[in-house]
């Protein structure tokens, strides 16, 4: 606002006049408040002139700030010649407060104090904790640079460097207790659902040469040459993670399963459910110790490596059904560009008896999985041709999914002798004997039941390996910096812990966006600080996604301006127990 002066020269009016901007963006000015007749005014000031602008232009200022403050405005100030203060943050990142409002309703601060009951430390456990948490969401990487990243919190880390480490041996020794308690608290946030319980497992490498501890040789998922370690983890019915432990890299995935689920029926009062899991895991010893008590399973079961008796048994095209029919078809005499049939999955019950266990093989065919196996593997086929029709040395890898595989090779002999030369070709062979197997799934179980029922329980297992690509992907658990055993447990407890946090908020927030779309927004949600004005504005862009975090944790991140004194009572929001959280 400012100060005008109209009329004639004997009778003048003192002004405030208000700017603004018109509905088509053009800008004008208005009277907001009339002071009085110019020469009453002059009178009152004994005819200074100036003693009359500067009392005007106080009454002025005043009418600006009353306005802001009904509406909610501030008046920030900067200079051209002023520098910043020297080593003062600017920049800070928000994304942070919905993972810590999680982390309180898992009542973390309660399982650090008692866990610090147990040992002798002076840090702050819960702080080194959910900072490792918070920091492998937003910007993985080593402890020291986490370390570093979460200097640029809203909250700052009151403890040192070496209090990270020495923290790192007590999380591994407290793993089992920290799951147990996490399981039962999430309940608070998402009742837990485990009717189905899945299992997998998976491997980390790291950037090292030589064995050690539980980092050994084994068989890499990724076929690297680096020594490895096993994880396997337990997920339930929602694709929350339940349970994880951490094995040598040389130990039989088979032999995870056991001491892992056991530690499930002890902790977590989990002891009815139905086990899932994929062929690799599904030994007649795993499948027999989920026949007990209240425990069935459904497994997948591998037809490329049936006895070809029982194989030809299985794929037989005949006494196949329609999911939800009773009627036996061929499914030769398909019609598989009709609609409805390409959409629709046809099933085959084989008993199978394996020791003292009745089972039954359940095989289904889909003409829309038989499409997509084709459509793969044409692309496949092309780029093994591409491989012949390039010059070099043609090597098999070790991927089932290597193009080689579809690449024929024939020395060329002469005179009874084996030339330089090879042809290299298509193997026919090879294509005609995968494409036998087509449309066709398989898995064995001890459930009797819809049938219907079954191949959807089998078919949510995907949820399990996307676990594992956002640790591995999004969240950048390989390669392992940490060296000693207890640190390894540690740094894939935080991982855990991790993906626990990023399951739960994408409950929260009704599974609308992509893993991507969601992490990318937590990490890009920066508040810049306006030391001037005493606050913060957002620097992020505000999208669908930041007003559904909003709306659903119930503070605001986003207006223009935020004061320091309401970041202090959003961030202390965030540390407090919402009183309806606190029945399941």
């Amino acid at each position: 606002m400012y100060i005008a002066i109209t009329g004639s020269k004997n009778n003048k009016d003192v002004y405030i006049y208000q700017s603004f901007r018109k509905k088509d963006g053009k800008s004008s000015s208005r009277i907001y408040k009339k002071l009085g007749k110019y020469n009453a005014l002059l009178e009152q000031f004994d005819g200074d002139p100036d003693k009359l602008m500067a009392w005007a232009k106080g009454e002025a200022a005043k009418e600006t700030e009353l306005y802001n403050q009904r509406n909610g405005k501030v008046i920030v100030e900067f200079s051209q010649a002023a520098c910043i203060p020297i080593n003062e943050p600017r920049s800070f990142h928000a994304g942070y407060l919905f993972l810590q409002e999680l982390c309180t309703e898992l009542r973390l601060d309660n399982i650090c104090r008692v866990i610090k009951g147990h040992h002798k430390f002076k840090y702050n456990l819960h702080a080194i904790l959910t900072d490792l948490v918070y920091a492998r969401i937003l910007s993985p990487s080593s402890k020291l640079s986490s370390y570093s990243f979460c200097k640029t919190l809203l909250e700052p880390p009151k403890y040192a460097l070496q209090d990270v480490y020495r923290a790192l041996s007590v999380i591994a020794e407290e793993s089992d207790f920290i799951q147990s308690e996490l399981y039962k608290n999430s309940n608070f946030i998402h009742p837990r659902n485990q009717k189905i319980l899945y299992y997998d497992c998976t491997n980390y490498y790291f950037e090292i040469e030589e064995e050690s501890g539980s980092r050994h040789y084994g068989k890499s998922k990724e076929n690297r040459p680096n020594p490895i370690v096993t994880m396997g983890l337990f997920m339930d019915t929602d694709g929350i993670p339940l349970a994880f432990d951490i094995f040598p890299g040389n130990q039989n995935e088979q032999t995870t399963l056991k001491p892992l689920e056991k530690k499930i029926l002890r902790d977590f009062n989990c002891s009815e459910f139905i086990f899932c899991s994929d062929a690799g895991l599904g030994s007649a010893g795993n499948r027999e110790f989920n026949s007990m008590g209240n425990r069935a399973y459904v497994i997948t079961h591998s037809l490329k490596k049936m006895k070809k008796e029982d194989r030809d048994i299985a794929m037989s095209p005949t006494q196949f059904r329609k999911v939800g029919s009773t009627k036996f078809i061929d499914i030769r005499e398909l019609d598989e560009t009709d609609e409805e049939v390409f959409n629709s999955i046809y099933y085959k019950e084989v008993p199978v008896v394996t020791g003292n266990m009745d089972e039954t093989l359940i095989v289904t065919y889909s003409p829309k999985y038989k499409a997509y196996q084709k459509k793969i593997r044409s692309r496949q086929i092309e780029r093994a041709q591409k491989i012949i029709d390039s010059p070099g040395k043609k090597r098999k890898g070790k991927n089932q999914n290597d193009p080689n595989r579809f690449i024929k090779k024939t020395s060329v002999t002469k005179d009874g002798e084996i030339a330089e030369n090879k042809i290299y070709e298509l193997d026919e062979e090879q294509i005609a004997k995968e494409a036998l197997f087509d449309g066709f799934y398989a898995v064995i179980t001890n459930l009797e039941g819809d049938i219907g029922d079954i191949i959807k329980i089998n078919k949510q297992r995907w949820e399990i390996e996307e676990n594992f690509r956002i640790m591995k992907t999004e969240f950048e658990a390989r390669p392992v910096y940490v060296r000693r055993d207890d640190r390894i447990k540690a740094h894939f407890m935080t991982c855990y812990i991790s993906l626990l946090l990023y399951r739960l908020l994408e409950k929260k927030i009704e599974n609308k966006y992509t893993t991507e779309q969601i992490i990318e927004t937590l990490r890009a949600m920066k508040l810049t600080l306006l030391n001037t004005a005493n606050g913060y504005v957002p620097s992020y862009t505000r999208t669908e996604i930041t007003d559904s975090l909003h709306k659903k944790f119930g503070f605001r991140t986003d207006y223009e301006f935020i004061k320091k004194s309401t970041m202090r009572s959003i961030i202390k929001q965030t540390k407090e127990i919402n009183p309806s959280s606190t029945k399941i």
